[in-house]
């Protein structure tokens, strides 16, 4: 039904579906605003209630004691990753998670997971490797998956043990280096490369990353020697449009390198109308884990060394980009793989 332009929801739409909405909606407020919030409860219970003291405790243990968890492979607990609320909004959309068939991994390494693109809230990646849902331990079930995301998360009170349970880590090169670096193997350490900016990006259709000059994590790979593994989440930039224009652009780059988030303002859906809000469009997502680079152990790799490879897994993940469009997208001929 559309009035004034707004196309609402009808209203005998099953209650399961009514869950998946809320649980989309929760999960986008938790991951955007998640960490503001706590602060906020941190603050009110430390001068307006009498649990101020046991608040105080929890900052000196989270902020002197335990922090520095987040550079050391984290606290995942599968508890938290096995909350319902992960399988509502994995169905909401609904995401998938899928490898080439002939992509394995060896038990005995650790890998370095690059996953594109980032979107607004790396929805596609969040389910596949932040949840025990999204199906990773079903095709690797001989390695951990370690998801990396803002160092800034892990200062929040209450939202940093969120964060930690759900398998993230740092996104400094200590904590990446760290997780590599684990002997016998058997871990993953998932980066989205583009980071916050390539939310700039997040438009229907746009599948552009920035990438071009963020070789770190290729310098990371070769001195642990750690093979690069191409994932692409196929759907990730159709849940959302957003608000743009130079003015306002010139605004959020100002806030993203205050608080290292990009505010952009998304276009999505509100609870009961399809038309705007907050909440990501109902879209399928395809997160697909592609093959290995493989890469040698160079402890000192000189700039040359690092452009080499650079530009090998550049081309890998073109190739797998074009060969594998046509299998997840609609209109796959006017998708294009941009690096900026």
């Amino acid at each position: 039904m559309e009035i004034f332009g707004i196309q609402f929801a009808p209203l005998n739409i099953p209650l399961e579906r009514r869950i998946q909405t809320l649980a989309a909606a929760g999960w986008m407020i938790t991951m955007a605003f998640g960490g503001l919030i706590s602060l906020i409860v941190a603050i009110y219970l430390v001068l307006f209630t009498k649990y101020w003291w046991i608040t105080v405790l929890y900052l000196i243990w989270a902020w002197v004691i335990d922090k520095d968890i987040c550079d050391n492979g984290g606290r995942p607990s599968k508890w938290v990753r096995t909350w319902s609320w992960w399988r509502y909004n994995r169905d909401y959309f609904p995401l998938r998670f899928e490898k080439l068939p002939w992509v394995e991994l060896d038990p005995q390494k650790n890998y370095l997971f690059c996953s594109f693109p980032h979107g607004m809230l790396s929805t596609g990646s969040f389910n596949a490797f932040g949840t025990e849902f999204g199906g990773f331990r079903n095709f690797f079930p001989h390695h951990i998956p370690h998801v990396v995301t803002l160092s800034q998360h892990y200062v929040m009170p209450f939202f940093r043990e969120l964060a930690l349970a759900l398998g993230g880590i740092s996104s400094s090169a200590k904590s990446i280096d760290y997780v590599l670096g684990i002997p016998g193997g058997g871990h993953v350490c998932v980066l989205m490369v583009g980071g916050a900016a390539e939310a700039y990006f997040c438009k229907p259709g746009s599948y552009k990353l920035i990438i071009k000059n963020r070789k770190g994590f290729v310098k990371l790979a070769l001195k642990n020697g750690t093979p690069l593994v191409p994932v692409l989440s196929f759907g990730e930039t159709d849940l959302f449009d957003q608000v743009e224009g130079s003015r306002l652009r010139n605004i959020q780059e100002f806030l993203r390198k205050l608080i290292g988030l990009a505010p952009v303002v998304p276009i999505g859906r509100g609870f009961f109308q399809y038309s705007f809000g907050i909440i990501p469009r109902r879209s399928q997502v395809t997160t697909v884990v592609g093959k290995p680079l493989d890469m040698p152990k160079i402890e000192e790799p000189t700039n040359d060394q690092i452009d080499e490879y650079h530009s090998k897994f550049l081309k890998l993940l073109a190739e797998m980009f074009e060969e594998q469009k046509y299998n997840y997208l609609e209109n796959p001929e006017d998708k294009m793989l941009i690096f900026e």
